[in-house]
C-alpha cells in the first residue's frame, strides 16, 4: 500500500521568491542525483509544481503548492518506500526550510 507524505513549510518571502527558491532547490537536487534517478520530472503551472520521480525501479509522484506564507508539499510514496518515510519526510523539511530560509544564497553551480 502506498503511503502520502504531507509537509507544510512556514516563510515570509512571498510567493513568488519562494518558489524560484524551491524551484532552485528541485534544479539543483535533479542534477546532484541525476546518476540515481532512471527518470524526473517537474511540470509548474502557475504556483504549483507536479513531480515524478523513477529510481529504484520505483515511482514516486509529488505535488507543490506555493502560496504567499508557505509552501506545501504532498508526496506519495510507492508501498516498497513507505518504511523510509519518516526519513524521506525528514529530508524534505530539511530541504524545503534551507531553501526558504531568510539570508540564503543557492549555491553558484
Amino acid at each position: 500500500m502506498s503511503k502520502s507524505i504531507v509537509i507544510t513549510v512556514p516563510h515570509q518571502l512571498g510567493a513568488e521568491e519562494a518558489q524560484k527558491r524551491i524551484s532552485e532547490k528541485i534544479d539543483a537536487l535533479r542534477r546532484d542525483y541525476v546518476d540515481k534517478l532512471a527518470y524526473s520530472e517537474v511540470n509548474w503551472t502557475g504556483s504549483q509544481a507536479e513531480l515524478r520521480v523513477v529510481a529504484f525501479g520505483q515511482t514516486t509522484t509529488g505535488q507543490l503548492n506555493v502560496m504567499s506564507d508557505s509552501v506545501r508539499i504532498e508526496v506519495q510514496l510507492p508501498w516498497i518506500l513507505a518504511s523510509l518515510s519518516n526519513k524521506i519526510q525528514g529530508a524534505l523539511t530539511s530541504n524545503a526550510q534551507e531553501s526558504l530560509r531568510i539570508g540564503h544564497s543557492p549555491p553558484k553551480t
